[in-house]
């Protein structure tokens, strides 16, 4: 893995979320808030939990080991969603920005949230937060469609695609 394409993973995570995120902006706050089944039951709980575990991670990977997530009822309203989640963008970038290309080799320990030991490179944790996101986000579009609003694509392609100044979709 180079650390190029971790970084471009992320660029493409942020645009994506971003993305997601837009997609929510027409929902009034009952929708938001609305349980629709599904992993969290409803948009703004799925969004939490993306958001959370890319908060999680970034401290795991930095040797901190936060016991819990935080609360989606931290998040009332989307406006409270995107200002958390840019902070979060922010502080990864910089991580990526400072990270080597030997320090996605390194293996890190941490306890997850039922306090079982992992050990895995950064690398590999890198990908996994990535993907993680990816498959909530397509739950987010699925909750969206439901509730009769429009999500934006988050295609990889998609970001490859606006990236080279050609239509998203």
């Amino acid at each position: 893995m180079d650390i190029e394409e971790v970084r471009t993973l992320f660029d493409y995570n942020a645009w994506a979320n971003h993305r997601t995120v837009e997609g929510c902006d027409t929902l009034n706050s009952e929708q938001f808030l609305e349980p629709l089944g599904g992993s969290f039951g409803s948009v703004r709980n799925t969004l939490a939990h993306i958001m959370d575990v890319e908060w999680l991670y970034l401290e795991r990977w930095q040797g901190r080991a936060p016991s819990a997530f935080p609360k989606a009822e931290n998040y009332p309203d989307i406006s409270h969603i995107r200002e958390r989640w840019w902070q979060i963008q922010q502080d990864t970038a910089l991580y990526l920005k400072n990270l080597s290309q030997e320090g996605l080799s390194r293996v890190i320990e941490f306890r997850n949230t039922r306090g079982i030991l992992y050990r895995h490179s950064l690398g590999e944790v890198m990908q996994h937060v990535v993907n993680h996101s990816t498959y909530h986000r397509g739950q987010v579009t699925t909750l969206l469609r439901q509730l009769g609003a429009t999500p934006k694509s988050s295609d990889l392609i998609a970001f490859y695609r606006e990236r080279s100044g050609q239509p998203a979709s």
